[in-house]
C-alpha cells in the first residue's frame, strides 16, 4: 500500500488502547494525500484527539466548517474533508482510529 503525502501516523497499541501521533505537513489535505489510498468521496474515519501544533480546517458533508487549533480538543464524525491551513505543521494526537487512518475499506 502507498503511504499517503505529506502524512505521517505514529501508532501506538496498549492494552485497550490505540494512540496515535497524526503529522500532516503544510500543503497537506485529505481530499489530495488521502483520498487516492483508501479511495472514499471523504474520510469516513471518527477522531477523537488534541492539537499539539498547527492548525486544520475541516469541512463536514453538509458544508459547515470549523478549524482547530494547537491547544484545543476535537471529535470530527466520519464524512469530512480537511486541510492544514498555515505554514506550520499539524500535530494532533488521536485516542482512536490511528491504527484504522489512511488504510482501505
Amino acid at each position: 500500500m502507498r503511504a499517503p503525502s505529506k502524512t505521517r501516523v505514529e501508532v501506538v497499541q496498549l492494552e485497550g488502547f490505540t494512540i496515535g501521533r497524526f503529522n500532516f505537513e503544510p500543503g497537506w489535505r485529505w481530499s489530495e494525500c488521502v483520498k487516492p489510498v483508501v479511495k472514499t468521496d471523504q474520510c469516513q474515519v471518527s477522531h477523537v484527539g488534541y492539537a499539539v501544533a498547527g492548525k486544520i480546517r475541516v469541512r463536514m458533508k453538509d458544508g459547515t466548517e470549523r478549524t482547530i487549533a494547537a491547544g484545543e480538543s476535537y471529535t470530527i464524525p466520519p464524512g469530512h474533508d480537511a486541510w492544514v491551513e498555515g505554514e506550520q505543521p499539524f500535530v494532533g494526537i488521536e485516542v482512536m482510529s490511528a491504527d484504522v487512518y489512511a488504510k482501505p475499506k
